[in-house]
């Protein structure tokens, strides 16, 4: 296993060992490692954020959990991080460093102009894509975010939710395999224990699944029949619209008796993708090999003759929807990517003034030819009347 740096993770022996609190927490010979690989000056132990408070950042350590300041400097924490814990000038403990994440979930900032990242999760083995079946089915929301879990390290997971509300779960379950080529789908139903025990063996011994989902998609009440207690509060969905309560405002680790690690975060209602292009080609392969397959390496993909992807979707291989969700996609990553490079926002500028000028120029071409046609057409007549 590999970190976000390129650093390997392995199980040889270190020279920390597993104690207390944190081994509920994923502390296992690979982290371990990790922290020997990646040694910190004055740090005296080792910790791993469970939850982003306003202020402070509850953090388990060796000997229980602990409300600690932000760090003074480097990277932000975020829930899942693990961290160096040293003295303080107090004689109490404080965070020292942010060790390197083996993995990231990301997104863009919730709002338009925004081209700032906003870090979800960090070092999650699994993130399990909540989807219920009690409302249709948004593909363009499941593609974005799979997307989304392609690009941040960890192995993505759909999981179907509240099979026992709906007659139509084994539809939703064939739209939802359709729709994720390579990601494997779980159906389950919390209320009747349904799918909890297939759950809990897709995720490694010790590590850490995010539930990802909207609100009211039973994330909180599939935790609580995962950890056999009410550990989270649950909330009604409205019928008319199938919105739920934000039930869940934080995201926090909660750990199972098993060394399985969870990570409830609070509904999501979009999902801005942020330097995801690896993601991309993970969720959309066969359609970069298609358009990697036409005859012009150029292809527009329009009419020009040749080309495998406007023959894939004549043919109905190809939804249009998914070419179009995938170009979308595509035009957002490029977007963001120039409005975080100036280089690039200056080189697209300059293309698309090019094309201004010689749609202009082609524009009074075309006007100056009607022109000239015109007159040419106009003294041809005067000489037939003559």
């Amino acid at each position: 296993m590999q970190n976000s740096s390129g650093n390997t993770l392995d199980n040889t022996p270190s020279t920390i060992q597993p104690a207390g609190a944190l081994t509920a927490y994923g502390f296992t010979p690979a982290v371990a490692r990790h922290f020997d690989d990646h040694p910190c000056p004055g740090a005296t132990g080792h910790g791993r954020v469970v939850r982003v408070d306003r202020t402070l950042l509850l953090v388990a350590v060796d000997d229980g959990l602990l409300h600690l300041p932000y760090p003074l400097s480097g990277e932000p924490a975020v829930t899942g991080d693990w961290v160096w814990i040293g003295p303080n000038r107090a004689g109490g403990r404080q965070i020292l460093a942010v060790l390197p994440r083996r993995s990231e979930l990301s997104r863009k900032r919730a709002f338009e102009d925004s081209s700032e990242e906003q870090v979800l999760a960090a070092n999650m083995d699994t993130v399990g894509v909540v989807v219920p079946v009690d409302r249709p089915l948004t593909h363009n929301r499941l593609e974005r975010t799979l997307v989304a879990v392609w690009d941040s390290g960890a192995t993505p997971l759909v999981i179907v939710t509240k099979a026992d509300l709906a007659q139509v779960a084994d539809d939703v379950v064939g739209k939802v395999i359709l729709q994720a080529p390579g990601v494997e789908v779980v159906t389950t139903s919390a209320e009747n224990g349904d799918g909890i025990d297939e759950l809990i063996s897709r995720i490694p011994s010790g590590g850490t699944i995010v539930l990802l989902g909207p609100s009211g998609a039973g994330k909180s009440t599939l935790i609580n029949a995962l950890v056999g207690r009410e550990v989270q509060q649950t909330g009604a969905v409205r019928p008319g619209d199938f919105k739920g309560k934000h039930t869940t405002t934080a995201r926090e680790l909660v750990p199972l008796s098993n060394g399985t690690v969870l990570m409830d975060t609070p509904g999501v209602r979009g999902f801005g993708l942020f330097d995801a292009g690896e993601g991309l080609g993970g969720m959309f392969g066969d359609v970069e090999e298609l358009a990697a397959s036409c005859r012009f390496a150029d292809c527009a993909h329009g009419n020009e003759p040749g080309c495998a992807v406007r023959e894939a979707i004549d043919n109905g291989v190809l939804e249009a929807r998914r070419w179009n969700s995938y170009l979308k996609m595509q035009r957002e990553l490029a977007a963001l990517a120039r409005r975080s490079d100036i280089a690039a926002q200056r080189a697209y500028y300059r293309e698309w003034q090019q094309k201004v000028v010689t749609a202009g120029k082609s524009q009074r071409w075309a006007e100056r030819e009607a022109s000239e046609r015109g007159s040419r057409n106009s003294g041809k007549g005067r000489n037939r009347k003559r």
